[in-house]
C-alpha cells in the first residue's frame, strides 16, 4: 500500500495565520477568547483548548470586558467592534485579508445600490461566519442565496449587484451569473443586464484552485480519504469534487473513522483536506494507514 499526502491540500493562508496569531497570545498569556471556532476542525479546536483558547460566541462577547478576544479568518461585522469599544475589549484581529477587501468592496457597492434604488445580492451560505460578516456591511439590507432556486427573492424590476462568499464553487457563481442575466433581459428586453446588472466574482482563488488541484490528485489514486470537520462547508465541497472524480472517496474527521475494508493490498492510497484541515492530522492519518497496513482488503 502507497500513502500520499496531498500537499496542497490543508490550511489556506487566512487560517493558518489566524492560528499563528492564536498560538503567539497564547504562548505569551497562557488564555485567549475566540469569537466563534478558530477553524472549522473539531480536532484542531481541541488541540487549541488545551494550550488556552476558550471559544465564545456574540452573546458571549457582551458579558465581557477588559480582555483580549480573537476574531478568526471569517471576519466580523460592524457591530462586533463596536461592543469590542464600548466594553473595552483588545481585538486581535485576524481577519483574512482577501475577506477584509471584500467587506469593503460590499459596504461601497451597498452604499452605491441604495441610491439607484437597487438591490444587493451575496451567493452565500446563510448563518456561515463569513456571511454574516459581509451582511453586516449592509446592515442585514441584502438578499443571500444559495443557488438558483433562491432567485425568487430578487425583484428583476430592480437593478441587481452580485458578489459571492469567498469559499463558494466558481461554477456554482457563474451559474447563477447566467440565470440572472436571464431573468433581468427576459423582465427589461435583450441586453438589459449589461446596465441593470454588477456582478462581482469575489471568491478567493486560493480555494477555487483547490477543485482542479482535487480532479488531478483524486485520479491519480486508487482511494481518497478526505480529512475534514463536518461543519466544513468547503471540505463538503472538496469531497464531492473527490467522490464525482473517484467513487472509491471517504470523508472521514479523523482515523478512528477509517473502515479499513475500503482498501485493497497494493492501492494507492491519498490523503487529502479542506482548507480547515490542519497537516498534523492529515500525517495521523498516514501514519495509521501504514500501521494497520496488514489489515488490507486481499483483492
Amino acid at each position: 500500500m502507497e500513502v500520499t499526502i496531498d500537499h496542497k491540500s490543508g490550511y489556506c493562508f487566512g487560517v493558518e495565520f489566524a492560528i499563528q496569531m492564536a498560538e503567539e497570545e497564547m504562548d505569551d498569556s497562557g488564555k485567549l477568547y475566540c469569537l466563534g471556532d478558530i477553524v472549522h476542525n473539531d480536532m484542531e479546536v481541541k488541540r487549541l483548548r488545551e494550550k488556552g483558547l476558550v471559544v465564545i460566541d456574540r452573546d458571549q462577547l457582551k458579558d465581557l470586558s477588559d480582555c483580549k478576544v480573537l476574531i478568526r479568518a471569517h471576519g466580523e461585522p460592524p457591530a462586533t467592534y463596536k461592543t469590542a469599544i464600548e466594553n473595552n475589549i483588545e481585538l486581535i484581529d485576524a481577519s483574512c485579508p482577501v475577506v477584509l477587501k471584500l467587506q469593503n468592496r460590499v459596504k461601497n457597492a451597498y452604499d452605491k445600490t441604495s441610491s439607484q434604488e437597487g438591490q444587493l445580492v451575496i451567493y452565500g451560505k446563510p448563518g456561515h461566519a463569513e456571511v454574516i460578516g459581509l451582511t453586516g456591511q449592509t446592515g442585514d439590507n441584502c438578499i443571500i442565496v444559495t443557488g438558483i432556486e433562491d432567485l425568487e427573492l430578487v425583484d428583476f424590476n430592480q437593478p441587481v449587484t452580485l458578489f459571492s462568499q469567498t469559499t463558494k464553487s466558481t461554477k456554482g457563481f457563474y451559474e447563477l451569473k447566467a440565470e440572472i442575466e436571464r431573468r433581468i433581459d427576459e423582465v427589461h428586453g435583450e441586453g438589459a443586464h449589461e446596465t441593470l446588472f454588477n456582478a462581482n466574482d469575489s471568491i478567493c482563488r486560493q480555494v477555487s484552485n483547490r477543485e482542479p488541484q482535487m480532479v488531478k490528485f483524486s485520479g491519480e489514486m486508487d482511494v481518497i480519504i478526505f480529512v475534514s470537520g463536518k461543519k466544513s462547508s468547503n471540505g463538503k465541497a472538496l469531497y464531492n469534487v473527490c467522490l464525482k472524480n473517484n467513487s472509491r472517496s471517504y470523508f472521514v474527521e479523523n482515523e478512528n473513522e477509517i473502515d479499513l475494508s475500503w482498501i485493497n493490498v497494493g492501492d494507492k492510497v491519498g490523503i487529502s483536506g479542506a482548507t480547515s484541515t490542519p497537516m498534523w492530522l492529515m500525517e495521523q492519518v498516514k501514519a495509521y494507514l501504514e500501521a494497520h497496513e496488514k489489515f488490507a482488503v486481499l483483492s
